[in-house]
């Protein structure tokens, strides 16, 4: 498997192959699959790709994208640089957009992005932890979030580029 990690081409690309994609995803709500088979082959290929793939060669995530932090993540932030709960909330947090609950940062790159490394790894947001979200149960349901972020993360990219192939592969009949 060759792995596309160039960023500037991933952009170009996701433009180029945004119908492409959306079929895709239409494809997918039509197989006659559980939620449970299909989430199986995603977990496989995500597995696959984020093994070859260097997080802290890229943080692009961390660059462009805004986690929606919870009370529970505020509160891990704030003990993990030592500041009180309003003193952190004032200095790092605003509202999070309309249509979101809790707080984002108020800056990109993320304020914590230090030599494209997570400064507060261990007590990063769960938003974080979970990006690009492709393990999630039910990945039918959440294929534009995949999408989204298929131009900003090469993780997403190339499970979702694999996925095309694997996912038509086993169910079109192979031809001799």
């Amino acid at each position: 498997m060759i792995l596309e990690t160039n960023l500037s081409k991933m952009k170009r690309l996701a433009r180029i192959r945004n119908d492409e994609n959306l079929d895709f995803r239409a494809y997918l709500k039509e197989l006659p699959f559980s939620s449970r088979k299909i989430d199986k082959v995603v977990q496989e290929t995500l597995r696959e790709v984020s093994e070859k793939i260097d997080c802290t060669q890229c943080a692009n995530c961390c660059r462009e994208m805004q986690p929606v932090l919870m009370p529970a993540d505020i509160r891990r932030l704030a003990r993990e640089t030592r500041l009180p709960l309003q003193s952190f909330a004032t200095r790092y947090l605003k509202k999070a957009p309309a249509g979101h609950s809790g707080m984002v940062f108020k800056r990109r790159p993320c304020p914590f992005l230090i030599d494209n490394r997570c400064s507060v790894y261990d007590a990063r947001p769960r938003d974080c932890k979970s990006y690009p979200h492709l393990h999630r149960r039910d990945f039918v349901q959440r294929t534009l979030q995949a999408i989204g972020n298929y131009a900003r993360c090469p993780i997403a990219f190339n499970t979702y580029e694999a996925l095309k192939t694997r996912l038509a592969r086993r169910i079109l009949p192979q031809r001799s």
